[in-house]
């Protein structure tokens, strides 16, 4: 960890996008090592090698910020994600692919969805209010069960954006349950893929 420069350590141009970067990579390592709560602008700067007046040259605060790993935390989980869908699959196999994308990402990111699953609506009241992470992933669920009962793979009765909701919350359950439970990711991924695939089908 490198030690605080001077508040005005960076001039207009030139150096910014680098700093940026070690920006993100220190407010990553502390979120996931501190949680949102415990971590400060100037520990940020600070693990970062920088001024603390840097870190507003490219945040308004703390909780834009915490947004901005968010979104890179989502991003990343993304490519996991895309990585393991096949055309022509069917809604067992979707759904698996889907939940073993998740705990891939996590096993190779240690703590990053944890910290970035913390409800921002329990943040401060700096800037303006985002949906949590989970709550998001909830909508893209719901999208993706609209499509599919609308062609027929799904139950049409339920309403989307609950059991949207409802699947990222068991996820979130089991994963949660598993790490404190010792249970097998194997066991996890397969029991949970059984259940959500038998609940989803058709009527």
């Amino acid at each position: 960890m490198g030690g605080a420069q001077p508040l005005n350590d960076e001039p207009a141009s030139g150096r910014k996008p680098d700093s940026l970067v070690r920006l993100k990579l220190a407010a990553r390592r502390l979120f996931v090592e501190r949680g949102y709560h415990d971590t400060r602008p100037q520990d940020i700067a600070r693990e970062a090698g920088l001024g603390h007046g840097t870190f507003y040259l490219h945040y308004p605060d703390k909780r834009a910020c915490f947004q901005a790993f968010v979104d890179e935390a989502r991003e990343e989980l993304g490519v996991y994600l895309r990585l393991r869908r096949v055309p022509g699959a069917s809604l067992e196999e979707r759904i698996g692919a889907t939940i073993a994308a998740i705990y891939d990402y996590s096993e190779s990111h240690p703590g990053v969805l944890r910290a970035a699953m913390a409800d921002e609506s329990m943040i401060g009241t700096e800037g303006t209010q985002a949906p949590p992470l989970l709550m998001r992933w909830g909508r893209e669920w719901a999208e993706m069960l609209r499509k599919a009962a609308d062609a027929g793979v799904t139950c049409d009765s339920y309403d989307a954006a609950i059991i949207g909701q409802a699947i990222v919350g068991a996820i979130h359950q089991v994963s949660r349950a598993g790490a404190r439970g010792k249970i097998g990711r194997e066991a996890l991924v397969e029991n949970l893929t059984r259940f959500l695939t038998r609940a989803l089908k058709p009527d």
